[in-house]
Parts: structure tokens; sequence; C-alpha cells
């Protein structure tokens, strides 16, 4: 089924507050072409949900995760815990080759510290993420409000994806963990007993590429640990860029 742009406030608004298993329930319902993005953290909760639904609708569940060849030797190891947990496929997307061995040999591995991160990133996780959602009708993330007050706190639990819809097709975009906070994960994560990143028990709350990720501070928000270098309203690496989009229109 194509992405129903035309009814996208009628059904934001009417999943505003639905509970995010009640969210995964409808995309997968609605949409066989759907894949879940899996960053290797707490967004764990989303497969576990969706294998749990997909399991009573007779429907499996599409994961990837971006491959940056800059994550934690324990992301790794988690993502392929997780593949064997849920007894899923994971499918790695890779950056482009020859893209990525141009930038490192013009600009060496390190140089989003005297610049910024958007260039890399573009590189190792942009172009693959786009070249995977050319494929979808629609897909799920982990976002949350309370995990960025500068650039998600406005993150809504369906929408439609301004920055990799095409001409030729809407590009939905679910976000089921919107409205829940980072408590709220980890009481699931702890009341099913669901897997999770070695990481966070050693300080890191958000996660991404190591270089580019340091464990938090007490009292510190998560967000702090991601692009310390940078302002707070450019810790955006691309993939959700409708959100800086929507931050613009304020």
């Amino acid at each position: 089924m194509a992405f129903p742009s035309n009814k996208i406030n009628e059904l934001a608004s009417q999943y505003a507050n639905k509970e995010p298993r009640e969210i995964i329930n409808f995309a997968l319902e609605q949409f066989n072409d759907i894949g879940i993005s899996f960053s290797g953290a707490e967004d764990v909760v989303l497969i576990d949900m969706a294998t749990k639904v997909a399991k009573k609708l007779g429907k499996t569940v599409q994961v990837f995760t971006l491959d940056t060849g800059r994550l934690h030797p324990e992301t790794y190891q988690f993502i392929d815990k997780v593949r064997k947990h849920y007894n899923i496929n994971i499918e790695f997307m890779f950056p482009d080759k020859e893209k990525l061995e141009a930038f490192v040999s013009s600009k060496g591995l390190f140089s989003f510290y005297d610049t910024d991160h958007h260039e890399c990133c573009g590189i190792r996780k942009i172009e693959p993420l786009r070249r995977k959602l050319l494929g979808l009708d629609a897909w799920i993330t982990g976002q949350r409000r309370d995990q960025s007050p500068d650039t998600r706190n406005k993150v809504p639990v369906l929408e439609l994806d301004s920055a990799f819809s095409t001409e030729d097709k809407a590009l939905g975009k679910f976000n089921p963990l919107a409205n829940w906070t980072s408590e709220q994960v980890w009481q699931y994560i702890q009341m099913f007993d669901v897997p999770y990143n070695a990481l966070h028990d050693r300080g890191y709350i958000s996660i991404g590429c190591e270089p580019c990720t340091r464990a938090v501070k007490p009292n510190q928000h998560e967000r702090e640990g991601r692009w310390w270098w940078e302002e707070a309203t450019a810790k955006e690496c691309g993939l959700h860029q409708s959100n800086l989009i929507a931050k613009a229109s304020d």
C-alpha cells in the first residue's frame, strides 16, 4: 500500500496519544514494505514490540541498521545478540566504497573534529539510508521528544518524511516512542527482559559512532554525549532532517 499522504494530518491526530505497540500494529497492518531502523541502542524495544505484533498478524519484521564502520565493538556485538535473540534477519547498509575511500583519503578519519560531522554522516549514514528507503513505503524509528529539547521536542508519532520522499513516492515515517521518556523505555526493557547494549552500563545513553559518542556525566542530558564539540542545535546527523526543517519554520 502506498503511504496515504493526503490523510497524514488525520492519521497523525488519530494516533497522537496511542501507545507505541498500537502505532506499530497499525504500521505493520497497513504496509508490507516497511522497515525498522535499528541503531543498536535502546530502540531495541521497537524490535521487541514489533516481533510480538508481527507474530499475531502473521507477518515478518524487516529490520535494518546503518553500519558506518565506526561503531563501538559493543554495538556490533549487541546487534548480533539481538539478531539471535529474536531470530530475525538484520540487514546491514554500508557506505558507498568509492565515496568513502575518496573522503578518507582527502580528509582523514577525524576531519569532523575540525569542521563538523555532516559530511562524514552524509557518506556513512545518509546515502545508505536513502538507498534503503527507496525500496520502502514507510519506516519506523526510535525517535523520542525527550532525546533533544533543541531538535526533537515536536516529533510526531506519524509523519510524511519530507526529507526522503521523492516526486514519485511519498514516504511514511512512524515514531512510536515519540511520547515516551527514557525512563519509560528502560521500564519496558526491565519488565520484559529485553537485551540492551553493554555501553549503557558505562554511562552511554545516546549511542552512535565511537569517535562521536561519549559517556555523559550525572545530570547531563543524553544528547551531551553526541558531537560534544558542536552547538546543541546541530546535533542531528541528517537521518531526521525533517526535525531541522520543522524547527526552522517555528
